[in-house]
């Protein structure tokens, strides 16, 4: 066997090894994926800042990663778990209340449609029958609050675990602040592209990963915060269980969180609480309909938002197969496969002219 051809062979073996000894480290790290994805976020967002603190504190890095992942618990971990905590109290209230009839969704729904005519008239017009609606609303309501509280009490039995993860992934946060500027160094030289590509890709992947992360998250956040807000001061029960409902559906284009606090003015109107109800429409068609309209682009920018509709699929599919942390890799593996197949397609039209 010839030099070349043993060489050749030796690549392929290696190669080989490689790709089944990255695979199965992937499998042994599977666990630990929500911690290790979220304490990238967390670095991604925060590393301007850590590089800033390097500039005034010189080379101490240790100390310039500890607050750099201070600054990310107090702004972005002690809040989302504060209301994670809320949510599942409330998601318990809420199911004890519909079952022990405090809350009847069946009576909610036939007040509605005594108290405002126009729409039972207009959906038998349309051939629907009230009473099916009814039925299919009242079942689904108890569906959700039952869901909600066994989700709950799975989440209480399992806060260990997440006390764990947390913890990995704050620990894990640490080091990739601290050891950023190598991992970055260590992946321009892993990747077998010329070093114009590997700066124009990296660099885009850094943008898009934290445009996409500030603008699903931060907008949904603030969505879900306002609308929580207006139904607290509106006296409406659990309003952090539906601030963090209208948060997720901000990610449906055109109707997002309206689709909560539309009904709900719906139903305060129907009950005479008219100047409640208008508080409500007024603020959920001003504030909360135009936050989107004016953080996102600010947020995103223009470059690296999504299509709407890629938003919502991308979404969807992440929550499906990822849970609740396919709410932003989801949306954000779109975002990767847009901006390189964009750049992929450019150089090769550059090439061929």
């Amino acid at each position: 066997m010839n030099t070349d051809r043993r060489q050749l062979m030796e690549s392929r073996v290696f190669l080989a090894l490689l790709v089944i000894f990255t695979i199965l480290f992937a499998l042994l790290m599977r666990p630990f994926w929500g911690a290790i994805f979220w304490a990238a976020a967390i670095t991604i967002i925060f590393f301007p800042l850590h590089r800033r603190l390097l500039k005034t504190l010189g080379d101490r890095r240790n100390t310039a990663a500890l607050l750099s992942l201070l600054a990310g618990i107090v702004l972005v971990v002690i809040p989302v778990v504060a209301v994670i905590f809320a949510f599942v109290q409330e998601g318990i209230q809420l199911y004890e209340r519909i079952q022990s009839k405090e809350i009847d969704p069946a009576a909610i729904i036939e007040g509605i449609g005594s108290s405002v005519p126009v729409i039972p008239e207009f959906l038998q017009r349309l051939g629907i029958d009230l009473v099916n609606i009814r039925e299919f609303l009242s079942s689904a309501a108890i569906s959700m609050s039952q869901w909600l509280a066994e989700e709950a009490l799975s989440f209480g039995r399992n806060t260990v675990s997440f006390i764990l993860s947390l913890t990995l992934m704050l620990y894990l946060t640490f080091f990739l602040l601290r050891d950023g500027e190598k991992i970055i160094g260590w992946t321009r030289e892993a990747l077998p592209l010329d070093s114009e590509r590997k700066q124009l890709l990296l660099g885009k992947f850094v943008e898009v990963t934290r445009a996409t992360i500030k603008g699903n998250v931060l907008v949904a956040a603030v969505q879900g915060s306002l609308g929580g807000f207006i139904f607290w001061i509106l006296g409406i029960p659990a309003p952090i269980l539906w601030a963090v409902v209208m948060g997720f559906l901000s990610l449906i284009p055109a109707v997002g969180a309206s689709l909560v606090w539309v009904p709900v003015a719906i139903y305060l109107y129907s009950t005479g609480a008219w100047v409640a109800a208008s508080v409500l429409v007024a603020f959920g068609v001003i504030i909360i309909g135009l936050a989107d309209n004016v953080l996102r682009p600010i947020l995103v920018g223009r470059d690296t938002k999504l299509p709407d509709y890629m938003v919502l699929f991308s979404t969807l599919g992440g929550l499906s197969l990822m849970g609740i942390n396919g709410f932003v890799i989801g949306p954000l593996l779109a975002a990767l496969f847009l901006t390189f197949w964009t750049n992929f397609i450019r150089n090769n039209g550059n090439s061929a002219k």
